[in-house]
């Protein structure tokens, strides 16, 4: 049977959302599992987030975008500057998450969320975190807009006419965002909303929340 690609949006700590989301997938050595970045930070689990991340690097092709997040914990624990704003954007949850020292934080989850990708690209798809600069090539691409730039909604498809899939702008709904060219899978994981993981091929979607309760259904 032939591998799925899927893609699962902002997890951001949610680690009961996490696994029961993984439990209804059944996931497969075969399948491509895309996580969208911002595994870290706000929820209250980053450490066993990661943990179950690095698993799952033995369970499947795991393919991890970097997203914003993930670089402000990385260079705050290298550069004193950058840790105000690291944990008042939520980076005082994942140091709770490790027992409340940055010194407890593994050398495996450091060298994982660094070695994070900034793009991933299949004969279908773009999968970033965040946006991108649709008139530049994407080896090109500019961070800011990878990592930090929210959508406006009037995006318009990429010129290679490959679907854009991307977490970052949390949809409060609980449900994807679907406009031409672009899906967009943070539904607010954090908050009050869902953890997504989309089936690309299938345009099915399948969520959980940290309640451990599921749904699913299939894009508009």
């Amino acid at each position: 049977m032939p591998g799925r690609t899927l893609a699962i949006g902002d997890i951001h700590g949610c680690d009961v959302a996490l696994q029961t989301l993984l439990s209804t997938l059944t996931i497969r050595p075969q399948d491509n599992l895309v996580i969208l970045g911002d595994a870290v930070d706000r929820g209250p689990a980053t450490r066993q987030v990661v943990e179950r991340l690095l698993q799952l690097r033995e369970e499947c092709r795991l393919v991890f975008v970097l997203g914003n997040h993930e670089q402000m914990m990385v260079e705050s624990l290298t550069d004193g500057r950058a840790v105000e704003a690291w944990l008042r954007y939520g980076g005082t949850a994942t140091l709770h998450s490790y027992g409340g020292d940055p010194r407890n934080i593994p050398t495996a989850h450091l060298e994982f969320l660094g070695m994070g990708v900034d793009y991933f690209e299949t004969d279908e798809a773009l999968f970033i975190h965040a946006n991108l600069d649709p008139k530049v090539p994407l080896e090109g691409q500019d961070p800011e807009w990878l990592r930090w730039t929210h959508l406006s909604g009037h995006e318009t498809p990429h010129p290679s006419g490959k679907r854009i899939i991307c977490g970052h702008t949390p949809q409060k709904t609980g449900f994807p965002l679907t406009f031409p060219g672009w899906t967009c899978i943070d539904t607010f994981a954090w908050g009050t909303g869902w953890l997504t993981c989309l089936n690309v091929a299938t345009d099915e979607w399948f969520q959980a929340n940290q309640a451990g309760e599921t749904r699913s259904g299939r894009l508009d």
